[in-house]
């Protein structure tokens, strides 16, 4: 009798060094092991030419968006530059409707007018991948004076990359933010390298954190291979801003795996930077986790693991089945203003 209640108390520990309940686990594996499944199975598309155009994978990133799944709330906005499929899916966007928009046919999410970069779904709040680097910046910022105008207490989480860090918008967005106390969560997701250029080489200041120093912004630099840490700093940065306390900077320091584009063979890092990140794999890391610390069987992985298997087979069938948009929806879709004074001659 003794050893099993022995044995109780050491099974009741071990349950307690887990910060979060099966579900989160769970909420987090299924998140990102779709985005890999996803963006693996898009780079094969690629490779057949049924994808063309720039495409930029989310492999390596993965963390970050499921750390947004369970950090921020549905109500709250994203807006996000090019590398967007994962934060797009992890948003609640369906695989069937990203990987048509990819395909470039009609039941895509912007009906097959955006492609990879140019994602978009008002009904998830999510305004967005953007092509021009930083462009997503000051609208994210606006998008934050538009909740502080209208009362609410949302946000809009507006990230971008270390290259965009460098971009004057970014500064002029940062000053406008905190002089009026602005909802924003800024998110710079740091892999290191803007196209094939290093941090170090691109600026004095290494440590991006310190760039909402300047604004007296409330910034903090977190681990983005780890979906804890993400969710964690998140649901800091979230409580600042619902507070009324205006605008917090976040550097999430993560590693892309593949290139900066498809066709970008990242011969600027050595393959040992690259394996020692790889050994940190955040979807290997969090699936073992869960079943080395018994949070979940292997079973259950391994349904999750079909299941998502099959939808992105799904959604690849589906888009190659779908159709591409008629001439004519060149013309919907387009905002004009009446009284602009257009040169009819």
């Amino acid at each position: 009798m003794a050893e099993v209640l022995e044995k109780k108390k050491a099974a009741d520990k071990k349950v307690k060094t887990n910060k979060y309940d099966k579900a989160t686990y769970l909420t987090w594996f299924e998140t990102m092991y779709r985005i890999r499944r996803f963006e693996e199975k898009t780079l094969f598309a690629y490779s057949q030419q049924k994808i063309r155009g720039f495409c930029h994978v989310y492999i390596g990133q993965e963390a970050i968006a499921a750390g947004l799944v369970t950090g921020i709330q549905k109500e709250d906005k994203i807006v996000t530059a090019y590398r967007q499929h994962g934060i797009a899916l992890a948003r609640g966007l369906d695989s069937n409707s990203c990987m048509a928009e990819l395909y470039g046919k009609e039941t895509g999410c912007v009906k097959g007018k955006g492609g990879s970069m140019h994602f978009f779904s008002a009904e998830h709040n999510y305004f967005g991948g953007n092509g021009i680097v930083g462009a997503q910046i000051p609208i994210g910022t606006g998008i934050g004076f538009a909740e502080k105008y209208k009362g609410t207490d949302k946000f809009c989480v507006t990230m971008f990359g270390d290259g965009a860090a460098r971009q004057g918008a970014l500064y002029e967005s940062f000053n406008m933010a905190m002089t009026w106390k602005l909802p924003v969560l800024y998110i710079c997701e740091n892999n290191m390298y803007a196209m094939g250029t290093s941090v170090t080489r691109t600026s004095n200041v290494h440590d991006l954190a310190k760039i909402g120093l300047a604004f007296d912004m409330p910034s903090e630099t977190i681990d983005g291979m780890s979906p804890e840490s993400v969710h964690e700093g998140l649901q800091r940065a979230a409580a600042h801003i619902r507070s009324g306390k205006g605008p917090y900077y976040l550097e999430i320091k993560t590693y892309r795996y593949r290139g900066h584009s498809v066709s970008d063979p990242a011969k600027y890092r050595t393959k040992e930077e690259l394996e020692a990140y790889k050994d940190r794999d955040p979807v290997v890391m969090i699936q073992s986790k869960i079943i080395s610390e018994k949070i979940a069987t292997q079973k259950e992985v391994d349904a999750i693991i079909d299941a998502i298997n099959i939808e992105v087979d799904n959604a690849m069938e589906f888009a190659e089945n779908s159709s591409y948009p008629v001439p004519s929806e060149l013309y919907e879709d387009n905002y004009t203003q009446k009284d602009y004074p257009y040169i009819t001659d």
